[in-house]
């Protein structure tokens, strides 16, 4: 019975995250991009698929994911698993180059540190470097391990992801 009372208070939290979400979401793009423009769409199609899986460990979940260009700059905003439940980050990219960090959505009980501008600063000016890793050391949170990962390699991705925009991979 708590079980199902569980899976029941979880199925009502679900739009008012969906909400939450979607006004994250909206300001991180007006704080990054001011007025952004319209959501573009980057296909999981030929070597990239694989290069994603290498980098997650897993295939991502969808088969396209949106991002906004502004000039050279481009942002995403992707999902992974920390230890349990999603983590949405918004990522910006400047020429091959990280901008901007922020967690937009943490939904973990544990591990909440990463949200902090202290942690996510440490990203910025990151590259990719050789082996898809990043190009620095990224100083871990005791007891958010698994949030530390999720971040890291969402920042690979995103950094892998920015590379193919001019290539104009499409399904």
């Amino acid at each position: 019975m708590t079980g199902l009372r569980t899976l029941l208070l979880l199925m009502l939290a679900l739009p008012a995250w969906a909400a939450d979400q979607n006004t994250e979401i909206e300001r991180f793009l007006t704080e990054t991009l001011g007025k952004p423009p319209a959501a573009e769409t980057l296909w999981f199609v030929g070597d990239l698929r694989p290069a994603v899986r290498a980098i997650l460990e897993h295939d991502y979940p969808t088969a396209r994911v949106p991002y906004w260009r502004n000039e050279k700059r481009t942002v995403w905003v992707l999902n992974e698993i920390g230890k349990e439940m999603p983590i949405t980050v918004g990522i910006a990219i400047n020429e091959g180059t990280v901008e901007r960090v922020k967690v937009l959505l943490y939904r973990e009980s544990r591990g909440w540190e990463v949200k902090s501008p202290a942690f996510t600063a440490q990203f910025s000016g990151a590259r990719l470097a050789e082996g898809q890793t990043l190009d620095r050391h990224i100083d871990g949170i005791s007891g958010a391990t698994l949030s530390v990962r999720a971040l890291s390699r969402l920042t690979r991705v995103a950094l892998l992801l920015d590379r193919q925009v001019d290539k104009g991979t499409k399904p």
